[in-house]
Formats: C-alpha cells, sequence, structure tokens
C-alpha cells in the first residue's frame, strides 16, 4: 500500500530520494529554513501517498506522480501547514490535509490543460501530462488523484472523527458544483470578451479562490480554530485566490511560454483581469488582493507568526511578478 507506512518519520530531518538529511527537523514555528523543510515534507509525502511508477498500470501511475511531483511551490499545502501552526498545532499534524489539497489542485490542472478545455501542452515547466500521456490517461490520473486526495483525509491520524469529517466536507464544497467544477464550466462556458470584473471575480473565486479557502480553512479545523477565526480564514483564502488569479492573468498576457513554464496566450478572446482593466491597473489589482488578505487576519494573528510571514512573503513574491514587463517589451 502507498498510505503511512511509506512515509519518511516525522520526528526526524527530512531527508532527500538518496536518504541524505535536508537540514534540521521542523520544531516550533516555521521560519526561514524551516519552510524549505516543510515544502520538502510535502513532496516526499505526495511521492509516498501515490502508488510506485513499477506499479500496475504502469501508465497511469507514471502519469500521476508526473503531474504531482513536478516541481511546485506547494504554496496551498504549505498554507495548510502554517495556518495550523499559527492557531497552536503542530503543522506536521496538517500535512496530510495539505497534501489532499494538493492532490486536488493538480488533478484540476491535468483537466484544465486537455484539449477540450485549455488546449495547453506546458504546466510546470514540462509537457502537460496528456502530451507524455495521451488524453485517456490523464483523464484517469485525474480521477486516480481527486478519490485519492479523500482517502488520504479519511485515514489522517491524529485527530478526530468529527474533524475528519469536516475536513472531508471542506475539501468536498471547494472541488464540486459548488467550487473548482463550477468555476471551470463557467470559465469555459459562461465568459465573453465584455464581461464585468465582478462577473470575472465571481467566476476567479470558485476557480481558484475555493481550493485556497479550503487549504487554509482545513488547517485551522485541524487547530480547532474557532468561528470568527474560520471566518477570517474564509477571507483570508478568498484574497489570495483573487490576487493568484489576477497574477495568472497578468503573466497570460505579458509573458512567454518558456518564462511562465506553462502555456501562455490562452486568453484570447475572453475577459480576464489583465484585459478588461490593462496590465498596470491588474498588477495594482494584484497588490490590493494580498493587502486586503494580510488585513483579514491582522485581528487574529501576530504579524511575525507563521501565517502571515508566510503570506507577506507572497505578496512580495506576487508584486514582483507581476511588475515584470512584458516579454516584447
Amino acid at each position: 500500500m502507498h498510505g503511512r507506512a511509506n512515509m519518511p518519520p516525522l520526528d526526524g530531518p527530512p531527508q532527500d530520494a538518496a536518504g541524505r538529511n535536508m537540514g534540521p527537523a521542523v520544531t516550533g514555528v516555521p521560519r526561514g529554513p524551516a519552510i524549505a523543510n516543510l515544502r520538502e515534507r510535502v513532496n516526499q509525502r505526495l511521492a509516498a501517498l501515490v502508488a510506485p511508477p513499477q506499479a500496475a498500470p504502469v501508465s497511469l501511475n507514471c502519469a500521476v506522480r508526473h503531474a504531482l511531483l513536478a516541481p511546485g511551490k506547494r504554496v496551498r499545502p504549505l498554507l495548510t501547514m502554517l495556518t495550523a501552526a499559527e492557531f497552536g498545532a503542530d503543522p506536521l499534524k496538517a500535512l496530510d490535509a495539505g497534501c489532499a489539497v494538493e492532490l486536488v489542485h493538480t488533478a484540476s490542472l491535468v483537466l484544465d490543460d486537455l484539449p477540450c478545455m485549455d488546449d495547453a501542452c506546458t504546466r510546470r515547466g514540462v509537457p502537460a501530462t496528456h502530451t507524455a500521456f495521451g488524453e485517456a490517461t490523464a483523464v484517469l490520473a485525474a480521477i486516480a488523484m481527486l478519490t485519492r486526495a479523500f482517502g488520504v483525509v479519511a485515514a489522517m491520524e491524529g485527530i478526530s472523527t468529527a474533524a475528519r469529517v469536516d475536513l472531508t466536507a471542506i475539501l468536498s464544497v471547494a472541488s464540486g458544483a459548488e467550487g473548482l467544477a463550477a468555476g471551470q464550466e463557467r470559465d469555459l462556458n459562461d465568459r465573453g470578451p465584455a464581461d464585468p470584473l465582478a462577473k470575472i471575480n465571481d467566476i476567479n473565486d470558485q476557480k481558484t479562490g475555493a481550493l485556497f479557502i479550503a487549504a487554509i480553512q482545513m488547517g485551522g479545523r485541524i487547530a480547532e480554530a474557532d468561528a470568527s477565526r474560520m471566518a477570517a480564514l474564509a477571507a483570508l483564502g478568498r484574497e489570495v485566490g483573487l490576487a493568484f488569479q489576477a497574477l495568472d492573468d497578468v503573466i497570460d498576457l505579458s509573458r512567454s511560454t518558456s518564462e511562465a513554464g506553462k502555456d501562455t496566450g490562452k486568453d484570447t478572446g475572453k475577459a480576464t483581469v489583465a484585459t478588461v482593466m490593462g496590465l498596470e491597473p491588474a498588477r495594482a489589482e494584484v497588490e490590493r488582493h494580498m493587502q486586503l488578505a494580510l488585513d483579514a487576519i491582522a485581528p487574529f494573528t501576530k504579524a511575525d507568526g507563521p501565517l502571515r510571514s508566510f503570506v507577506a512573503a507572497m505578496f512580495a513574491q506576487a508584486s514582483s511578478a507581476a511588475s515584470l514587463k512584458p516579454a516584447n517589451g
């Protein structure tokens, strides 16, 4: 079985594929190098949660690993873990929840890249899954990751049965007809070149924001955050999602495929934050949403705590990325 038995020990330093220590163990409040260690923990755990490449059917399992283990920032699982840490829980207690979110996110990317949707050939700097393994196998890989995500949550240890039920519900809402699936459908079939910004943001809130909200609220639930804090975490996730999508729109309009690590120029003919507002106002919109994200959790968190520190770092990185000059400029 590809489950907890294959997971690197949580009480020792993270290790690379050859078993070499990657640095100090994650203890206390994650800062600086500890963030890199948490990201490495996520990468290790993702690799352990899915079938090995030699397991049958090889094509399916290789497709899953191709999509899931491609280089990524792992922002969503990190947010899950750092939210848990912010409210007093061990971030590693939220590792599997964060990995479940990443499984859903990666499945959505595989589907988004299909010829019947965005028809993209590159993702995370490598060939899109359907390009490398064929469309049918890509669809099956996405289904495998989606279903695995819920199995991971169901098998989580160290939390109550009620918490596992709540986590499942949060992830289900974010993934389905109120979240990702709805946002993707509307992005494909309910979007025109003259749509107002309010409608664009409403679609983006489902397409991108829903999973950020889930990632952050799952960390809050694991830490047993109260209702007012959970509401603030939802606001944080929504604003981060809107910022990320606005940034994605800027990149699609201003960067080349090689610079972005994925196909760009795919939004031609439909309204996005960047096409409606223009590049410079869209860049400002990224910063506005990131600031609103920080404001949402300010009453409940410390300025130097793990969550606000990480979101502030995301804000700085997003601002830097959004300020890039057009690729032909």
